[in-house]
């Protein structure tokens, strides 16, 4: 909200921009001062950091809402979760393609600036109104800690050799865990949660360790190798995030067509984006109301497409998309 407060104020200060260029008069067009240059990056920055730390939380936050139900059917309603949590997320960047494009073209700037900024303070106004009502996860303690407590604690026991079965050492884990053996995956973090010496490595309350250093559950071990299992589908994203991402190279060429519909109407350049989000929201809607009954119809079984099948698809079609720009 601060972000968009910030380029509202570019619209709303006549001295916080250069002024207008006079387009009868060579060299008229003064460039703007560090002063305005600072005030309008420094909007964008904090916006930036804003979507970064809202868009992945919301969705993770959204989440744990739905989990903590009793729902016998949780697992179907999580996958109905993200995909209705995206399509939403796409008809609201709709909203904004049309609705707020037209009042910019229209209304001006300062108006334009000034509803998103308004929709925003509503919006974190009604968040912060319904938290009572949220379901809250407090970590105990924080998670790059945890990390690097299993890592160093790995990495002090780098010389003991790990049990050639699952039964030679005791593991130390949580009480009430469901986790009571490590998996052979990333084996060598195993030897942080090996147990050498009861007396001396667990605390005499028998439920923590005496060097969180030296010494950590299977819980911590696994979520730092659930970590790094992300790390190369995460890295496989970014090239991807930044082709699709690049909506000033399409609003170039759209300002370059024809986009008169009627002698009177002309569809805004900026609102040519709301083409992909029209097929995500038919395909979401498709995906869940028909493939996937018909397709539970004809094996006779629910029938789903994985996480990593769909992120696989959404892959080859993007390369396939920028091949197909590439030679427009």
């Amino acid at each position: 909200m601060e972000g968009m407060l910030l380029l509202c104020l570019t619209a709303m200060i006549p001295e916080a921009r250069p002024p207008p260029c006079n387009p009868f008069a060579t060299h008229s067009c003064k460039s703007p001062t560090s002063a305005q240059m600072t005030l309008l990056i420094s909007s964008f920055a904090i916006m930036s950091i804003g979507a970064g730390g809202t868009r992945p939380c919301s969705l993770v936050f959204g989440a744990d809402q739905l989990e903590k139900r009793d729902n016998p059917q949780s697992q179907r309603v999580l996958r109905s979760f993200f995909g209705w949590y995206y399509a939403s997320a796409a008809l609201s960047i709709l909203i904004a393609f049309t609705g707020i494009v037209y009042i910019q073209d229209h209304l001006g700037w300062k108006v334009g600036f000034g509803v998103p900024t308004i929709l925003m303070f509503l919006s974190a106004f009604f968040f912060f109104l319904a938290s009572p009502l949220y379901v809250m996860k407090k970590p105990s303690k924080s998670i790059f800690t945890s990390f690097l407590q299993v890592l160093v604690a790995a990495y002090r026991k780098r010389k003991f050799p790990l049990p050639h079965t699952d039964l030679s050492y005791k593991w130390y884990y949580q009480k009430g865990s469901k986790l009571v053996l490590p998996t052979n995956k990333l084996w060598f973090l195993n030897r942080a949660c090996i147990i050498r010496n009861t007396g001396r490595e667990i605390a005499p309350n028998a439920s923590a360790a005496s060097d969180p250093w030296n010494f950590c559950t299977i819980e911590q071990v696994e979520e730092l190798k659930a970590l790094i299992k992300v790390l190369p589908l995460w890295s496989t994203g970014i090239m991807v995030s930044i082709s699709t991402t690049q909506s000033s190279f399409p609003l170039l060429q759209a300002k370059s067509m024809n986009r008169h519909i009627t002698s009177s109407f002309k569809v805004p350049a900026a609102s040519f984006g709301l083409f992909s989000i029209v097929a995500l929201i038919v395909w979401v809607a498709l995906y869940y109301r028909v493939i996937v009954p018909l397709a539970s119809k004809i094996k006779g079984k629910p029938m789903w497409l994985g996480a990593k099948q769909r992120m696989g698809i959404g892959v080859f079609l993007s390369c396939l998309a920028m091949v197909v720009s590439a030679n427009v």
